[in-house]
């Protein structure tokens, strides 16, 4: 009966929908970056502050040691009780916690230690106060700083990754999502609200606006998928926190040529200028760029999709993109 049990679930796994994605990536239980902290870290020391105005809980960050190498972390921690999701504000930050993530960055940098973004938000706080305080320039800033980064930088969406928010820390070397997440500029709610002035058709936009693993994974606007046990994250979440942990130390040890603390690789030595961050610039902001083409592509009429091709164009003519020079593939229709 138990192996009946787990065989439906796991068939049941393996075929839902992107609004059933959605309510899994959302689903309360799931481990989050706290608990992720907790297991992978060890001598994980936390930070506060942006040394401007406060602090943010909902934004974590410090520096510890993953498998013995020093680390900085920097997380959207939601919560997983009333009062610390109050106190975490459900993950959605404000500037101050922006800019904690960049004054963690900025440390990391000048002290060559890889970051790592662990990624689990609906979006920026979109209150009045942060608005004054400089929401969208705060964001700017730090997703400015992820691009100008001399050292390897992984981020993992935990959960859900929301718009600018998420993007904020999420602009990496690497990026690895976890096989029930979703990824994407809007909320389906928000996005069928603008589109259809109707958020019941919540579950249209889900599908519509590709923000699976599996699509996004096609579109290469994520590096991979990091499997997660049946039934999901929530329902064995020391199994999901290892094996992000696994794919953390595979994606770690692929970018170690891009540490500091290294000798550069032998083909380097050829080369007058040395500068492993000069070139990941346009990979990193064309596959940026991609999370929003994609929306707009997928989801808005067809003519709004023509900016989006100018775009592409300019990105190609410069060379800009894969290593090739083209392009990653964007939305249905592709450029």
């Amino acid at each position: 009966m138990k192996a009946k049990a787990t065989q439906t679930l796991s068939d049941l796994y393996e075929n839902l929908t992107p609004w059933q994605k959605t309510q899994v990536a959302r689903w309360p239980t799931r481990p989050h970056c706290l608990d992720y902290v907790a297991q992978l870290m060890t001598e994980f020391t936390p930070f506060a502050g942006d040394r401007k105005f406060g602090d943010d809980d909902a934004i974590m960050g410090g520096f510890g040691r993953f498998q013995g190498e020093s680390i900085c972390v920097i997380g959207q921690e939601k919560g997983s009780t009333t009062e610390s999701r109050l106190k975490h504000n459900f993950g959605m930050a404000k500037p101050e916690g922006y800019r904690k993530a960049v004054r963690l960055m900025e440390m990391a940098d000048h002290f060559s230690i890889p970051v790592v973004a662990l990624v689990d938000t609906a979006g920026a706080y979109p209150g009045i106060a942060s608005e004054e305080r400089g929401q969208a320039e705060a964001i700017a800033r730090s997703t400015e700083k992820c691009l100008s980064l001399g050292v390897p930088n992984v981020a993992v969406i935990l959960g859900e990754g929301g718009s600018g928010g998420a993007i904020a820390i999420a602009t990496a070397n690497r990026v690895l999502m976890l096989e029930h997440a979703i990824y994407s500029v809007i909320s389906p709610e928000g996005a069928a609200s603008i589109l259809w002035h109707d958020t019941t058709k919540a579950q249209d936009a889900a599908t519509s606006m590709k923000i699976t693993a599996e699509d996004l994974m096609r579109f290469g606007v994520i590096d991979e998928i990091v499997p997660e046990p049946i039934g999901g994250a929530h329902r064995d979440p020391q199994a999901a926190i290892a094996a992000t942990g696994a794919a953390l130390s595979n994606a770690l040890m692929e970018l170690s040529s891009l540490d500091p603390r290294r000798d550069p690789p032998p083909a380097a030595a050829e080369i007058p200028q040395y500068r492993p961050k000069s070139v990941k610039f346009p990979v990193i902001y064309s596959r940026l760029t991609s999370v929003y083409l994609s929306f707009t592509i997928s989801v808005l009429e067809p003519n709004s999709g023509f900016l989006c091709l100018v775009i592409a164009r300019i990105f190609k003519d410069n060379g800009w993109g894969n290593t090739d020079g083209s392009v990653p593939p964007v939305g249905e229709h592709g450029v």
